[in-house]
């Protein structure tokens, strides 16, 4: 598949100031804007603008930001599932996976989230895809939020329907592991019925549950 990627924006207002969200930036603009320090979800700020950076290097990678001024305050990306995951099996070309979505704790409540998910979905190329993301409870800030896991869950799952992401069943093992975590898709309209079997056969190995 050719990977085409279009850029898209949109200003978003903040008691702290108007936000740049846009995207897909480039790798040598990414390298161009500082990063908050404070975006530590997944790895330290240094080591995270770095994996910035190389997704979007990726032939099908997408990386969308919220940008205060010169500074990174939140990003979405998109990517091939991790090939060791059970959603990389078959290769298939046309399903790519949210793999992080973050927004630093002092722009929090402000949609952010959501508008990331919106400007990724301008992109009329992403029409061609089966979009997933799979939610895991314990990468959820249950701490700084003071959110209990399900209010939490239902949180994720709103900012996720902003793009377009609802809820889908699966018998894969790590999601099962608890109630809270989940898969969420969106099947984009220019995917096929063929397409969509291959993505169902994904999502339920036991056929007793298909």
């Amino acid at each position: 598949m050719n990977h085409v990627k279009t850029y898209h924006s949109m200003e978003l207002t903040t008691e702290d100031g108007p936000l740049i969200i846009e995207g897909h930036i480039p790798s040598a603009k990414l390298e161009d804007y500082e990063f908050h320090n404070d975006l530590t979800a997944f790895r330290p700020p240094k080591e995270q603008h770095n994996a910035l950076i190389g997704i979007a290097k990726l032939t099908e990678g997408r990386v969308i930001i919220a940008r205060f001024e010169h500074t990174i305050v939140g990003y979405v990306t998109y990517l091939y599932p991790d090939p060791l995951e059970r959603w990389s099996e078959g290769r298939l070309d046309f399903l790519i996976e949210l793999g992080a979505i973050e927004v630093a704790p002092q722009f929090r409540g402000s949609s952010v989230g959501k508008s990331l998910l919106q400007v990724s979905m301008m992109d009329s190329f992403m029409e061609n895809y089966v979009i997933i993301t799979t939610e895991y409870y314990w990468h959820w800030d249950l701490k700084g939020t003071k959110m209990s896991v399900w209010d939490y869950r239902k949180m994720m799952e709103k900012m996720m329907n902003a793009g377009g992401l609802v809820y889908f069943a699966t018998d894969e093992p790590e999601i099962c592991s608890h109630p809270a975590n989940c898969l969420m898709a969106r099947i984009g309209s220019h995917v096929d019925q063929q397409k969509i079997g291959a993505f169902d056969r994904l999502r339920f190995k036991n056929r007793f549950m298909y």
